[in-house]
């Protein structure tokens, strides 16, 4: 046996990499310097530091725009033609007394007349909205509007 052909039990071991960018040298495929080089680079998207910043209105959840205030309830001079008679005082509380509107979780509801259908009494409107046409109706009866 001479010396030239001794050979080793094992083969050569390698070097383990170690998980800074590989053999691919240089910047090993991250570009090049900053936060964009660095391990675990998480940049934030530009959007979300522009929503962080603007000022939020808190508890209102998924009904943020939805209004606050009730919606009006609408009811036609037909109705109070049925409902009414002749010189009665149309008000929120007659309403509710007779029945025509209810209140919506203990309030009671903002209400506006409107000019659908035909009204042949003379009435007084105490608090409530009306149109411009129901106004015209109520008035040339001789009825008249107060706020």
């Amino acid at each position: 046996m001479q010396l030239h052909n001794l050979k080793k039990n094992r083969a050569n071991k390698r070097k383990t990499r170690v998980g800074r960018g590989g053999a691919k040298g240089k910047t090993s495929g991250r570009g090049t310097k900053g936060q964009n080089a660095r391990a675990g680079r998480k940049k934030r998207p530009e959007m979300r530091d522009i929503i962080k910043r603007i000022p939020k209105l808190r508890g209102r959840g998924k009904n943020s725009l939805k209004s606050r205030h009730l919606d009006k309830v609408v009811i036609s001079l037909a109705s109070l033609e049925r409902n009414f008679s002749n010189g009665d005082v149309v008000s929120s509380s007659s309403l509710l007394e007779k029945k025509i509107i209810s209140t919506i979780s203990g309030k009671v509801p903002r209400v506006k007349i409107l000019a659908t259908g035909e009204l042949k009494k003379k009435l007084t409107i105490k608090g409530l909205d009306v149109s411009s046409g129901a106004s015209k109706a109520i008035v040339a009866l001789g009825g008249n509007i107060e706020k």
